[in-house]
């Protein structure tokens, strides 16, 4: 079967954090639901120091989920940690996700630090969050832009203080997918204790990438990806759950497999859409309206012929209601007289022929064809059968 890859969503923390996309208690607590039907390995249920309202969210969350990891989110700080560890008091496998940043840009900016003294502070951390919970993730904010041999440094460091998981987070979106994978590649060959934590992707998609170098960072050794549902996230969004649970699945000769319920992932698009008020573009990979439509005439006579020339994914296996046959003018005959079919009309290809000049009109003159217009064409034709 392979390799498992943990999936950790974190569309309740990250992708909460869209303008726009605030969530009360209770939609959380039927997301956090949803995701756990839908097999992620951990939720990241908020950041709860930050609100008393994301305080009960995590509480409700930790006390509600039964198989899931529930993780809560702080910063490098005692306060936070505690907080964190109140709030996952009730859960069955709590993990406190805990980090500072590590870029000379943060240091330095942000800190007003220095290196060792960043070190400290990021073993510090993880050590008073070990006196709650085993399960302690540490992210190393910004390791898309920091420099990697300090980077293998805090790695060791803090899973020598007892981090089971290291988050190397690509914050601003920066990497390249082949910098990213040498990265993850970098502490894997440079942290002589790296067998003794799992190495996580957070990666952000300023430029698009996420995804891709989410991919990257498993090919060479990450076996956690950090993911929201339909992408979301600050900014430009997270790595999309949908997209790399897909690729690990269409490319099962990879050798990973993640715990997630293919069939669930447009249902659950759509639920986090309703909820967080937030539309998915209809060309959206796996779950956007138009990811299994054709409308192009080459392509739909290809499709009609065997959908495998078009299409890589069955849409029943994401929970997409099937194929759309798309009429536009750029259509041919064979999707026509497939329409047609479906509508329950019997034509022959001379039927077709007549039919498709007609249809051409109609369809230069607006966007898409309608079953209306079918049928109307389908009526004034079996009345004017000889009308060329």
């Amino acid at each position: 079967m392979g390799e498992q890859v943990h999936i950790f969503d974190t569309t309740l923390r990250d992708g909460e954090q869209v303008p726009g996309c605030k969530l009360n208690t209770r939609e959380k607590l039927e997301l956090a639901l949803k995701l756990e039907a839908l097999g992620v390995d951990i939720i990241e249920a908020g950041f709860p120091i930050s609100s008393p309202g994301d305080f009960e969210s995590v509480e409700q969350i930790a006390r509600a989920v039964k198989n899931a990891t529930v993780c809560g989110l702080s910063r490098a700080v005692q306060k936070d940690i505690e907080v964190a560890a109140q709030a996952l008091k009730y859960a069955r496998k709590p993990r406190i996700h805990t980090g500072i940043g590590t870029s000379d840009y943060h240091i330095k900016a942000k800190f007003n630090a220095t290196r060792e003294e960043i070190l400290e502070r990021a073993v510090q951390a993880v050590k008073w969050a070990r006196n709650f919970t085993d399960d302690v993730e540490f992210y190393a904010e910004d390791a898309g832009r920091t420099d990697n041999a300090y980077l293998a440094r805090v790695i060791e460091a803090v899973i020598a203080a007892g981090a089971s998981v290291v988050n190397i987070p690509d914050t601003t979106g920066y990497c390249l997918p082949h910098q990213y994978g040498e990265k993850i590649a970098f502490l894997k060959n440079n942290v002589p204790n790296i067998d003794k934590a799992i190495i996580s992707c957070h990666c952000h998609n300023d430029l698009g990438l996420a995804t891709a170098n989410s991919i990257a960072g498993v090919l060479n050794g990450a076996r956690q990806i950090e993911c929201t549902i339909n992408g979301l996230g600050e900014r430009a969004g997270n790595t999309s759950l949908e997209e790399v649970v897909m690729i690990l699945k269409q490319h099962a000769s990879l050798g990973y497999y993640t715990n997630v319920n293919s069939k669930q992932l447009n249902p659950i698009s759509r639920e986090v859409s309703d909820i967080m008020r937030m539309p998915v573009q209809p060309n959206k990979a796996i779950v956007g309206a138009n990811a299994f439509s054709h409308s192009s005439g080459i392509h739909q006579d290809g499709f009609l012929k065997d959908a495998q020339t078009y299409e890589i994914i069955n849409p029943e296996e994401v929970g997409a209601e099937g194929s759309k046959i798309v009429l536009t003018a750029r259509s041919g005959r064979s999707a026509l007289a497939h329409r047609f079919q479906k509508l329950g009309y019997q034509f022959n290809r001379n039927d077709i022929d007549v039919l498709y000049q007609h249809f051409l009109q109609v369809a230069d003159s607006k966007k898409e064809v309608g079953e209306e217009d079918l049928q109307k064409l389908a009526e004034t034709y079996q009345q004017e059968p000889v009308v060329a």
